[in-house]
């Protein structure tokens, strides 16, 4: 049985729902974070990149959600939930797959940016570049789910479990929120969210679960 090292409020929770999605047994442990917000010590021992999400499946520990999705959708859930080579959207997938982290990366960019004092201008090409980025990812998911109702093709996948961590969650640490000048995306996110195996996930693990009694 595959276990879940679950650390609250992280992208972990993406493999908590991809395993309700495929009805596969899991064992869920949960870390909390501390005072700092930061992992406690002894999840960062579990991996050596100390991030989440990670899990155990036997001897195997294994880091980084992209990895995880795809390992378990191939390994135990028979591919139903993957785009396989040859499929028309193969393509698509791989990249909606690998893209849901750009988001992060202009999010921490900007907030260092912040940090450092940097103000935003034409005269700043760091903050320009960043901010481009940024407008650049929303006006490609808007294209995107303006010719699809999903990301990875026709049919939800787990190109579409990558990027709700982003679209949802991420706006607590200040990512931008989805609203009505993104209609496309808003309705994606409507649609997932209305998932019953996404909000039995987010009960057991999302940003406001509790962590289940000793």
């Amino acid at each position: 049985m595959i276990t879940i090292h679950h650390l609250g409020i992280s992208q972990s929770d993406r493999v908590v729902w991809l395993m309700e999605e495929l009805g596969l047994p899991y064992e869920l442990k949960w870390y909390n974070r501390g005072e700092d917000f930061l992992a406690p010590a002894e999840y960062r021992a579990l991996h050596p990149v100390g991030t989440a999400p990670i899990i155990s499946d036997d001897n195997l520990v294994m880091a980084e959600s992209t990895a995880i999705v795809e390992y378990i959708s191939q390994q135990y859930g028979g591919g139903t939930l993957s785009v396989l080579p040859g499929d028309p959207d193969y393509a698509q997938y791989l990249f909606w797959m690998h893209f849901n982290n750009n988001l992060q990366s202009v999010l921490f960019m900007k907030l260092a940016f912040q940090a450092g004092g940097a103000q935003a201008g034409d005269d700043n090409p760091m903050t320009t570049t960043t901010q481009r980025r940024e407008d650049g990812i929303y006006n490609a998911l808007e294209q995107r789910l303006k010719e699809s109702d999903y990301l990875g093709g026709n049919r939800f996948t787990c190109a579409d479990i990558m990027s709700m961590f982003n679209l949802t969650s991420l706006s607590m640490l200040g990512a931008r929120q989805i609203d009505d000048a993104l209609p496309n995306t808003l309705a994606y996110v409507q649609r997932v969210t209305a998932r019953p195996a996404y909000q039995k996930a987010m009960s057991i693990a999302g940003p406001e679960a509790t962590p289940p009694a000793a």
